[in-house]
């Protein structure tokens, strides 16, 4: 076998084979490097501050300490609320079949994936149901050829063309590749075609690309609604991760997708500190060889009281922004603010135990035949919710079965605003609990796209959730916390070749 061949077939395999062992890397490059860290600082607990701090271990080795502070619970926009005797899911709910790290995540953790109980999806204009799916592939198919010629066909395959761009971004990694800022990231998967995607709205992109208005008011928008609880005015490239998240074969973790959060803590030896950050300043310190080194004082309250201590390295993986965080930063030139321009777009999740008011969707179905499980919804004035979706606990029992529509079900809403004791009325017959969660979930995507926020605030301190105004998803948040890891260890051991590097195959010929 040739030596080309060999490169060729090592290429692949560790591609396609090796994805998963991401830490022969770090491992290889361990005896090199003299000085490590000694405490790395996470602040948040939610998917990207538990990544981040698996992927931070990963780089850094077992020699360093590193914690990880969280207020609330672990978890943080992955959360669930228990009805009767189940747990349902009240925040991200469902994960891509090609969102790679979290795979590789559940296959590292040993959790198995939510056994799947079968869906049916209606769309609602406000006033009645103007598209209800049926059993039998084929009628969908007639009839969504029937009122939207080839639309749907072709939406699937441009958001595939987007995703093919979109997989780049694991080889870079498993290389060794980071960046600095999201627009480089974004530029390394799709190169100018991603970056002109962050500046104008998802109906222009798709208007442009050939699709119908009608398609779009009538499909896209109520998977744009359900997802982002936003119109078709999105930004496209958010848009095209909404629409890959109304693609066959999305999976959740069995037991809640929160159980990826605390068992990457757990496996990357973290301590967990339950206190809320409240500044973080630099401070700089005279070292052993009489030169000064600087470090980062993190000042956090607990139960305890207030407390402080000094950092290396500190991973900011929580949102900079007004009603997300009131961090402080002192003694940093140029100053770092502690909300970046921009707002989160507030959607409230209600989950109800009652019985549909089937009439309420303009249906004259008997309640007992209805057997639409996903309401989605246009974006007309007639439209109070976002999305009626009848959900399932996150463990499904064996003898599971989800009740008709005329007994009392489960049923998570999506509103803009907490619904009043009318509107509950009009949704439902009667009801036994409802649990009203209001998440400043996401941002609010409006092009043309604004200044990211930077991945690096200062030398040593980086913002893990500059990567949500490209788009807010789980996987996204686990990118993030690859790239932020790689350029943390980068830059402490001055590896500028593996920032901001493209043109990943052209490279990778030269280093094979």
């Amino acid at each position: 076998m040739s030596t080309m061949s060999l490169h060729t077939l090592s290429l692949r395999a560790v591609l396609f084979l090796g994805l998963w062992h991401t830490g022969w890397r770090g491992l290889a490059s361990a005896a090199e490097l003299r000085d490590q860290p000694k405490k790395i600082a996470v602040v948040g607990a939610g998917i990207g501050g538990t990544a981040a701090a698996y992927y931070l271990r990963q780089e850094f080795g077992p020699g360093v300490k590193i914690d990880v502070f969280e207020s609330g619970t672990v978890g943080g926009r992955l959360a669930t609320v228990k009805i009767g005797d189940y747990e349902y899911e009240t925040g991200g709910s469902v994960i891509h079949p090609l969102n790679l790290h979290m795979k590789q995540f559940i296959e590292k953790l040993g959790i198995s994936t939510r056994k799947d109980v079968s869906s049916k999806m209606a769309i609602f204009d406000g006033k009645e149901l103007v598209f209800e799916e049926s059993d039998w592939f084929i009628v969908n198919f007639l009839r969504m050829l029937w009122r939207y010629g080839f639309n749907f066909l072709r939406m699937q395959m441009w958001v595939e063309s987007i995703l093919d761009k979109f997989m780049r971004i694991y080889q870079y990694q498993q290389y060794g590749y980071s960046f600095s800022n999201v627009d480089r990231l974004l530029h390394a998967m799709g190169g100018d075609s991603f970056l002109t995607l962050m500046n104008q709205t998802l109906e222009e992109t798709m208007i442009g690309e050939g699709f119908s208005q009608i398609f779009l008011n009538d499909i896209v928008a109520p998977i744009t609604r359900a997802n982002y609880g936003q119109s078709v005015r999105i930004h496209g490239f958010v848009g095209a991760v909404s629409l890959a998240g109304a693609d066959s074969g999305l999976w959740a973790v069995d037991g809640g997708n929160k159980r990826v959060c605390s068992g990457l803590l757990y496996h990357s030896k973290s301590e967990l500190i339950p206190a809320r950050v409240t500044s973080i300043a630099v401070k700089v310190r005279p070292s052993k060889t009489g030169t000064t080194a600087s470090f980062y004082e993190v000042n956090y309250v607990g139960d305890s009281g207030s407390a402080h201590a000094l950092y290396d390295i500190v991973v900011i993986a929580t949102p900079l922004h007004q009603g997300k965080s009131d961090i402080t930063f002192s003694g940093f030139s140029p100053p770092i603010p502690t909300h970046y321009p921009g707002r989160y777009h507030q959607t409230v999740s209600t989950v109800v135990h009652g019985r549909l008011n089937v009439s309420y969707l303009g249906t004259t179905e008997p309640a007992s035949e209805f057997t639409v499980s996903d309401i989605l919804t246009t974006d007309s004035n007639g439209s109070v919710v976002q999305s009626l979706i009848s959900i399932d606990p996150v463990h499904i029992p064996t003898d599971y079965k989800r009740p008709p529509a005329s007994h009392p079900r489960v049923w998570k809403v999506f509103s803009p605003q907490p619904l009043s004791q009318e509107q509950l009325k009009n949704i439902f017959l009667s009801w036994d609990s409802v649990s009203e969660t209001r998440w400043l979930a996401y941002p609010a995507y409006r092009p043309p796209h604004r200044k990211t926020p930077p991945f690096i605030l200062h030398n040593r301190l980086y913002y893990l959730n500059a990567v949500e105004w490209a788009a807010s998803a789980m996987e996204m948040s686990a990118i993030s916390a690859r790239n932020v890891a790689l350029l943390a260890h980068h830059r402490w051991h001055e590896q500028v070749g593996k920032i901001d590097q493209e043109d990943l195959h052209t490279r990778l010929r030269g280093e094979l």
